[in-house]
């Protein structure tokens, strides 16, 4: 499968126009709000408040810029991603080397903007923070191991899946392992995540029960909540949550709100009314404080995101 009949001119053209930068087969580099922020003294993302990682230092990047198996309504990413990767793939040598590239490309343009913090600057040319979760799922790419054993040699990595392919949860050996859980119970799942293929719930409860064995790893549950799909504060929907939560076994719990951008805006049905409150997910978090050995430790109120830590 060929590059051009992979990624389309049209959907590169409409890439670039929304800042990604495009490398190879199917790699995309693009600057987090946070680490423009960052540059100018405005901020900083939660996951510098909650782990110590510097967001002018990070780069997002995703090795599978147009390959997703699940099509979340409330994904805020592309929305045309599809199930597929294609046969000729970039070594992980190469991604790293051209998302790195793609990365100073992107701040360039900044070095002469009066008020960017210039050591910040400086310090942000070699990143030590990679968070593979730009777009798509990033498992999809076949050597994501290597490319995150590669990362590994000079930063700390954070990846985020949304936990369809249990065997690479298995396998690869992030700093930081996110799985996505948008959903307390399989009806509300293949509604809201509206998987590729059969049996993507199993493959998911697959996944938590390894997550829950991975050694060496800080293993992270996020929770997107939207209100009036999947956010009820009733004892049945925080005691399913409560149960999934207990077969991963996470070190940590982020409890963060559905938000109505990007992608998800052309999603009929969703609107700003589907935003939680930074109250209603300290509401949703206290409730399910009751029923796990987790609590509430911090919260970052402009990305509306609670974490939970074990007690």
């Amino acid at each position: 499968m060929e590059y051009l009949n992979f990624i389309s001119k049209e959907d590169k053209n409409l890439l670039q126009k929304q800042h990604y930068k495009v490398v190879g087969q199917n790699t995309g580099v693009k600057l987090c709000l946070w680490t423009k922020r960052s540059l100018v003294d405005n901020g900083f993302c939660y996951k510098e408040k909650f782990y110590g990682i510097k967001s002018h230092r990070c780069l997002q990047m995703s090795p599978s810029l147009m390959s997703c198996n699940f099509n979340c309504i409330f994904c805020w990413r592309i929305r045309k991603l599809i199930p597929r990767y294609p046969e000729k793939i970039d070594a992980p040598e190469e991604i790293k080397e051209k998302s790195l590239s793609a990365q100073r490309k992107l701040l360039s343009g900044f070095k002469g903007n009066p008020r960017v913090n210039m050591e910040k600057w400086k310090e942000a040319q070699n990143p030590n923070q990679v968070a593979i979760s730009l777009v798509g799922e990033p498992l999809l790419y076949p050597r994501i191991s290597e490319l995150i054993d590669l990362y590994k040699k000079f930063a700390s990595v954070f990846v985020v899946t949304n936990g369809s392919i249990p065997e690479k949860i298995s396998e690869i050996k992030p700093t930081q392992l996110y799985i996505s859980m948008n959903a307390p119970d399989e009806e509300t799942f293949k509604k809201l995540c509206n998987p590729y293929f059969k049996g993507a719930w199993e493959k998911y409860n697959e996944s938590l029960e390894i997550f829950s064995t991975k050694k060496n790893v800080r293993r992270v549950i996020r929770i997107t909540l939207i209100k009036n799909f999947n956010d009820n504060f009733n004892n049945s929907n925080i005691k399913k949550y409560a149960k999934l939560i207990e077969k991963a076994n996470p070190d940590y719990i982020e409890v963060k709100s559905f938000m109505f951008v990007g992608g998800s805006r052309e999603v009929k049905g969703l609107s700003l009314d589907n935003m939680l409150t930074m109250q209603e997910i300290l509401n949703f978090s206290k409730n399910l404080e009751k029923e796990i050995n987790y609590k509430i430790k911090d919260y970052k109120e402009e990305s509306r995101v609670a974490l939970l830590v074990k007690r």
